[in-house]
């Protein structure tokens, strides 16, 4: 873009922040921040293409007034922990919903093809999960416990065992977006063909309701989280490979500081993910209904705040990320 054309795109936008800044009146701080985090987007780009020009110092200058004016007038929340569930986090889902749905939909396929390849060859499974697992829950269900294997470990060493490995997993699947979101997309597709693989093993035996029924009770909030986590390292890596007109470094920094607030944001789900299948899931006298209701009031609550609340949020113009 020749740089004439770049300041007639931005002039007013400019002259307005000016008239702002130099306005006596109380300033609202939410405002203040998202002109700054704009100015700073278009000096990034000034930097990189007219790195010597007017304009550039221009809006360094402008910049600067502005952050001076944030630091001198803003106040420090005391809400910060609020806000940052009520308002960040589900920005974050909305503004990146479609890296969110990518990471859906690798997974999906994933189960997809898990489940057929274990139809296809019965050695699959083993393969995928191991021997020693799918002989004990052969011994489980030959026992009438095909869940048994729920119930034999301590509930509190089950519990502290399963949060940390899932939120393990969750910091890995971010942290492999680095790789240009190949190594996020191969952890997705590990975790799908591995769930796929596993329904179709209980669905061959003809437990498919009485698995679904049991494993979900739990592995309803803990997929969704790994899915949201695979969301987060797609955010890191879609922001190294495609900067936009930022900086690529400054761009990454971006896309990563968004990424970990997603997978910080999921720590708490894998703590109740974890307490379910450590203390809920092996009461498998629970009537189906009970167990159902569990299922349901779960998926209805991470669609809820994932997808529908952001939605809400955007259409009441509380952020305007598009």
């Amino acid at each position: 873009m020749r740089e004439s054309v770049f300041v007639k795109a931005n002039i007013s936008k400019w002259e307005k922040f000016e008239s702002l800044i130099s306005s006596k009146e109380k300033k609202d701080p939410d405002e203040l921040a998202s002109l700054f985090i704009q100015l700073t987007d278009d000096l990034a780009f000034a930097r990189t293409h007219y790195p010597k020009s007017d304009v550039t110092s221009y809006l360094n200058n402008l910049s600067t007034k502005v952050h001076q004016d944030i630091y001198r007038n803003r106040k420090e929340r005391k809400n910060r922990f609020v806000r940052f569930w009520k308002y960040e986090l589900p920005e974050i889902f909305w503004a990146h919903r479609k890296e969110f749905m990518a990471s859906f939909l690798f997974f999906l396929v994933s189960c997809i093809i898990g489940a057929f390849s274990a139809a296809q060859d019965q050695s699959f499974v083993r393969l995928i999960l191991g021997d020693t697992y799918v002989n004990l829950t052969l011994d489980n269900i030959e026992k009438g416990e095909p869940m048994g294997i729920y119930g034999s470990m301590a509930q509190t060493d089950m519990f502290f065992a399963i949060t940390f490995n899932n939120i393990r997993v969750s910091f890995v699947a971010f942290a492999f977006g680095i790789a240009c979101s190949v190594g996020t997309v191969y952890l997705l597709f590990r975790n799908g063909v591995m769930l796929g693989s596993f329904q179709y093993f209980f669905y061959s035996k003809g437990l498919l309701l009485t698995s679904v029924l049991t494993i979900w009770i739990h592995g309803t909030i803990e997929i969704i989280s790994i899915i949201m986590a695979g969301g987060a390292g797609l955010i890191m890596g879609n922001s190294w490979m495609f900067p936009g007109t930022l900086p690529r470094l400054h761009s990454l920094r971006q896309g990563a500081l968004k990424g970990a607030k997603v997978v910080l944001g999921l720590v708490p789900l894998f703590i109740i993910a974890g307490f379910l299948e450590s203390f809920v899931t092996r009461l498998f006298g629970m009537p189906n209904v009970l167990k159902a209701t569990i299922i349901v009031l779960s998926l209805i609550s991470m669609v809820y705040y994932i997808i529908l609340y952001p939605r809400k949020l955007y259409k009441n113009g509380v952020f305007t990320s598009n």
